[in-house]
């Protein structure tokens, strides 16, 4: 194990606090590969909806999942790369136009347009954590991916721009420091998910990734290569528990229990179990016991509410019927069995739940479930970043070279090379 090749994920979701350390392999500038070496869960108490409700609480579930990785992985880490979501993520398209310098387009007009995009004035309350170019315009010619090299007079760059709010990034590094670890950078979740579970070809096609995590359901469409819109439904399988605890009449930890062990989210399937269930009994109402599908019922209603509100959120997009690869599910409450049949009559289109299996080596066996899908791709992440040189290793040492410091500053938020 090499301690310099180190990178560290952070899933800090509304329910489990995820924790990943892994080993950067594999041809380091083109296609990093990363092996895992441990993987750590702690129960979440202090997040709501994907933001810090209680430092305290949220400091010590990062401080037990983080440890755990470490145990498992036999090596101490100081950075993590750590995910972020919720409402309060907010994106927009901002252009950037340039006069061209000679006859042919350089590397440097290429950078001067996507400082002018970029140069957009973000309100003090929000702070601007990705820069995405996402095609460029030569003259009057569109579309174009990298114009390094053609000859034109106007350079034009259509960027996509992801804010988050300021209190609740502070608020999540406050509670990463507190448990005794350095934030490196925060990333998008659904953005960070993509990475592990969705393939070039489905990018290009057209996709939709739904992540549904406890507390909210985040949305992120990909068409030809690129990231073009972000959304999050206040919904997530945390309402699917609680709707649960009030049709059965149970506790909350009996009711998640029920929903993993016996829990589907499309009736159809259920009517052909037709089982009992036998709830926990309660001094009041003694030994219970409720048809499957009466569980089954109240898990489709909610589910499908959830995935008509994307489904909505899909359209005023404008790429309802544009995702020729379909949808992909990925986070926790996709793990439910039935999401992808209700999903698809929901969307009408394909439906597969996202894994997180290829470029990972490693406790492969670990990770295979779609709530881990953004902690492998915060992995990811940091392994594209050692790649390129601006990052650094998990554990303190940055994979530095003369002049990296002013690339650092550069290319901090400008992710063409992954979204």
């Amino acid at each position: 194990m090499n301690p310099e090749r180190l990178v560290a994920g952070l899933d800090i979701g509304s329910a489990k606090t995820t924790a990943l350390v892994a080993e950067v392999e594999g041809d380091l500038p083109k296609h990093p590969t990363i092996k895992i070496l441990g993987v750590g869960q702690a129960k979440t108490a202090g997040m709501r909806k994907g933001v810090v409700s209680d430092i305290e609480e949220t400091t010590r579930s990062i401080r037990k999942a983080m440890q755990d990785a470490e145990r498992m992985a036999g090596a101490k880490v100081e950075w993590v790369y750590g995910g972020i979501a919720g409402e309060h993520v907010q994106a927009m398209t901002s252009t950037g136009v340039v006069a061209v310098n000679g006859d042919e387009i350089t590397r440097a007009d290429v950078e001067r347009a996507n400082e002018v995009a970029r140069a957009l004035a973000i309100p003090a309350d929000r702070e601007l954590l990705h820069a995405i170019p996402q095609e460029y315009h030569v003259d009057r010619n569109k579309g174009i991916r990298d114009p390094v090299g053609m000859i034109g007079m106007r350079l034009e760059t259509e960027m996509y721009l992801v804010t988050i709010g300021a209190s609740p990034a502070q608020n999540l590094r406050r509670s990463v420091e507190k448990a005794g670890y350095g934030v490196r950078e925060l990333v998008v979740e659904p953005l960070a998910s993509a990475l592990s579970v969705l393939t070039e070809d489905e990018k290009e096609l057209g996709v939709a990734l739904v992540e549904m995590g406890a507390g909210t359901t985040d949305l992120a469409i990909f068409h030809e290569g690129k990231i073009r819109h972000l959304g999050t439904i206040a919904f997530g399988g945390n309402m699917v528990t609680s709707d649960i605890v009030h049709g059965l009449g149970v506790t909350q930890a009996d009711a998640e229990r029920l929903k993993e062990r016996y829990g589907c989210a499309y009736e159809p399937m259920a009517r052909q179990m037709n089982e009992p269930i036998v709830l926990p009994s309660t001094v009041a109402q003694g030994d219970r016991q409720v048809p499957r599908e009466l569980l089954s019922h109240i898990i489709h209603q909610r589910m499908d509410e959830v995935f008509d509100l994307v489904q909505r959120d899909i359209q005023t997009a404008g790429y309802s019927g544009r995702l020729s690869a379909g949808v992909v599910l990925t986070g926790g409450a996709a793990a439910i069995q039935g999401a992808a049949e209700l999903a698809t009559d929901v969307f009408g289109a394909g439906v597969r739940v996202g894994s997180p299996a290829e470029r990972v080596k490693g406790l492969v066996d670990a990770v295979e479930a779609p709530r881990f899908a953004t902690v492998v791709g915060l992995a990811h992440y940091g392994a594209h970043r050692m790649a390129i040189g601006v990052g650094g290793s998990a554990s303190g040492r940055r994979m530095s070279s003369p002049g990296v410091d002013k690339l650092v500053q550069r290319v901090r938020n400008w992710l063409q090379d992954f979204f």
